[in-house]
């Protein structure tokens, strides 16, 4: 076990100074994208945010009226309780139990059409983004090109680049 660590650390070592002495010698260019921007600020990521809001805001809408109409219903049934029997509270709260897991039901499958859409939308943005940035890469003789980073200098963003880009006539 010991002789495997001292021959980790051993090939460690040389890589790590190979690798040194590469960089030394090869001028390493490093670039650094900021997503969230991308994300914010390109037209193709503007366009799926506008096609998704306008694919899905007559359904929302649609379930904000059927939550006001069952709230709606709810408080007419607590005001209306101490007048009616117990049967007919008891069909009214089944009733109303009913109403409410279809709401919820109708709730979650909006919410699971609405994130599939997204992503889909989010993965042709993401492919498009990809693209204009391997091209800003390789234009620029760039080595490596991070998205985040913990500090990075302003200079080594390329973001605007990236942005100008995407959103040109050409698209790419």
């Amino acid at each position: 076990m010991k002789t495997f660590l001292v021959r980790s650390s051993t090939i460690f070592v040389l890589g790590a100074t190979s690798l040194c002495a590469q960089s030394q010698a090869d001028e390493l260019r490093i670039a650094l994208i900021k997503s969230e921007r991308i994300l914010a600020e390109a037209n193709t990521a503007k366009a799926a945010t506008a096609k998704l809001e306008q694919e899905f805001s007559k359904r929302e809408k649609d379930l904000t009226a059927q939550d006001a109409a069952f709230k709606a219903q709810v408080d007419k049934f607590q005001v209306d309780a101490p007048t009616l029997s117990a049967a007919q509270q008891a069909d009214k709260q089944r009733d109303l139990a009913d109403q409410d897991r279809d709401l919820q039901r109708k709730r979650r499958a909006f919410e699971e059409d609405l994130n599939i859409k997204k992503n889909e939308q989010l993965q042709l943005v993401l492919a498009s983004a990809n693209e204009a940035v391997k091209k800003v890469a390789i234009e620029g003789k760039y080595d490596l090109v991070l998205q985040s980073a913990v500090y990075a200098n302003p200079k080594l963003d390329i973001t605007d680049k990236v942005l100008k880009l995407l959103n040109s006539p050409s698209g790419k």
